[in-house]
């Protein structure tokens, strides 16, 4: 199976990237946040749980995530191989995630990080949220999502880096040619 963690700041790309990995190696996606905006959408009661959680940019708190991803994992017991996209987002994750996959006899084959500037990254953002109005892209919500990023979440990059998993890649540029960058490592593995 290939187990791939595409890894990045919100608006690094990572959605966009997944859809074009999901194709070529046919995997099956594991967005956290999309899983939370489904929940929401549908009223579920984990909906409402993280709805104002995410609403206020915070995180979900590890218990819940580690949760929904064992449940969309067991739904697809014949996939070739997940992409997990937002996530692991701390160190505590990363190793409940492995936990997790040992447990089922497999483990993350790679770590995906795309790099883009923090200016960039606002510019992005901007122009998703004009087109999205996803709430979690305000302008408030998203210095405290980036803020989040890079004082926890990026501290799981040593975590991984240190087993040998952690690949980095230049999220800045052409879609296609970020793509042929990705697609280079993967067919390493």
């Amino acid at each position: 199976m290939l187990n791939l963690v595409l890894f990045g700041p919100p608006g690094a790309g990572k959605g966009t990237q997944s859809e074009k990995l999901i194709e070529k190696y046919q995997l099956v996606h594991i967005s956290t946040g999309d899983i939370f905006r489904a929940h929401i959408k549908g009223q579920t009661t984990l909906g409402q749980q993280v709805s104002q959680i995410i609403a206020d940019g915070n995180l979900v708190p590890d218990a819940i995530t580690i949760a929904m991803l064992e449940e969309e994992i067991n739904k697809n017991p014949h996939a070739k191989g997940f992409i997990f996209d937002g996530f692991p987002r701390t160190v505590a994750q990363a190793e409940a995630l492995d936990e997790f996959m040992e447990s089922i006899n497999e483990r993350i084959t790679g770590v995906l990080a795309l790099d883009v500037t923090e200016e960039e990254l606002k510019q992005r953002i901007a122009k998703r949220q004009a087109i999205s109005g996803r709430a979690d892209d305000a302008a408030d919500k998203l210095t405290k999502r980036i803020e989040e990023y890079f004082n926890k979440t990026i501290h799981v990059l040593p975590y991984y880096e240190g087993q040998g998993k952690l690949s980095k890649v230049n999220g800045i540029g052409d879609i296609d040619t970020i793509f042929q960058s990705l697609t280079t490592i993967i067919d390493q593995y």
